[in-house]
């Protein structure tokens, strides 16, 4: 039998006004909070080693109305007392570039089409999903644009009861002909995804040609009403790192939020940490070029740090999933296009709920199925070099 390749990358999200840190302890759960809108502290920022068991992220904490003996709301409730109310549906493992850093580079085998989840199925997790209390919906891939029946899908899940947000996670290279009618069925949210500014790395990066038509996609969001604009960029040593105050420049006249991510770990994508670029080094990368770069108030569930600088219409975030975790915050969970269901990107296990459902299982017991993977949801995920050596699904099969 043949076998199919795909490679492709992906990944997302932001917040606002005056900046809070917190310190976690996560053997004890306790938070403390710091305050620091000062942007020379900016440059004292540094990763602390004296300090294995803290990190800075944020706590989210249960509301307080939410009804203690609700088996519904209860399914979206982890030991350690998190919500998750954002979800994340991977489309498709298929895509139209081949990024190096989000597969090996034999390619990936393709999950059979009659074994990824149709529209129908899709939108019935979701509306368990949501009924339960999930109020944002992502949509991610492979690359989402290139599924038939996008449009669909996202027109059905804009009339979920109770869903707030319908976002998307593109590479950007179809999204500029489709915007236009993915608003029109409820798109709310858009993060395109560009690791660099310059064409012939874009190539070199992606195995395709395209980085025009990411350029027009950003535009025409932006012409479509979305703001912020986000722009998704991960970092790496040697390739595109001498790019990021190019980057930040987007956000003097334009609405983006150009999000710089560190190089994490996947399947195949030949990882090293020489390639990583932490957070701190490229704070200070920043300030320096910007010194009016100001902290902002983030969500507790926020991934992403949150900057602006004086005078520019956009912002300017960090995703720090290997210095600098989030973990306590966490509130995401990940609905793979295989209808395999996964509580933590980096942690190996999965549960299928394409199967169950198939098999005729009713409500209820989805419902049990996915509150029995929450509950085992663990405190936060292990460290980079442990993820590094830990067997887990190339990004493709994950969903950005």
């Amino acid at each position: 039998m043949m076998k199919r390749h795909v490679f492709k990358f992906a990944r997302s999200r932001m917040g606002f006004a005056d900046f809070n840190c917190f310190l976690v302890d996560f053997e004890t759960g306790s938070c403390s909070t710091s305050r620091n809108s000062d942007s020379k502290g900016l440059l004292r920022h540094q990763m602390n080693a004296s300090t294995p068991r803290m990190c800075s992220t944020s706590c989210a904490k249960v509301p307080e109305d939410l009804p203690k003996d609700n088996p519904v709301s209860d399914m979206l409730l982890d030991s350690f007392g998190r919500l998750h109310t954002y979800l994340r549906i991977s489309l498709t493992e298929r895509c139209n570039l081949r990024c190096q850093y989000c597969m090996p580079a034999e390619g990936v085998d393709l999950t059979p089409s009659p074994k990824i989840l149709s529209q129908n199925e899709i939108v019935r997790l979701a509306n368990l999903f949501v009924s339960s209390g999930v109020e944002k919906i992502r949509l991610t891939g492979g690359e989402p644009t290139i599924r038939k029946d996008i449009e669909d899908i996202c027109l059905h899940l804009s009339n979920l009861n109770g869903l707030k947000t319908v976002a998307i996670t593109t590479n950007g290279i179809t999204l500029a002909r489709k915007l236009p009618k993915l608003k029109e069925c409820g798109l709310t949210s858009v993060n395109i995804s560009l690791d660099t500014l310059v064409p012939a790395k874009f190539e070199f990066m992606t195995r395709r040609n395209g980085h025009q038509k990411v350029m027009e996609s950003i535009n025409a969001a932006i012409n479509l009403g979305y703001n912020p604009v986000k722009v998704n960029c991960v970092v790496m040593r040697g390739f595109n790192d001498d790019e990021i105050c190019d980057f930040v420049e987007l956000t003097r006249d334009k609405p983006i939020n150009i999000r710089f991510i560190e190089f994490m770990p996947f399947d195949g994508n030949v990882w090293n940490v020489k390639k990583l670029v932490p957070y701190s080094e490229m704070l200070d990368r920043v300030v320096k070029r910007f010194p009016s770069l100001k902290r902002l108030q983030d969500h507790p569930t926020d991934t992403a740090k949150n900057f602006r600088i004086d005078e520019h219409a956009g912002v300017v975030s960090f995703i720090t999933s290997m210095t600098e975790h989030f973990c306590a915050g966490c509130n995401r969970l990940r609905l793979l296009a295989d209808g395999n269901f996964k509580v933590c990107l980096f942690g190996p296990s999965e549960v299928s709920l394409r199967d169950p459902l198939r098999q005729g299982a009713n409500d209820h017991e989805l419902r049990e199925i996915i509150g029995s993977a929450v509950k085992r949801k663990k405190a936060s995920h292990a460290g980079m070099f442990d993820i590094a050596k830990t067997a887990n699904r190339p990004m493709i099969h994950i969903g950005g």
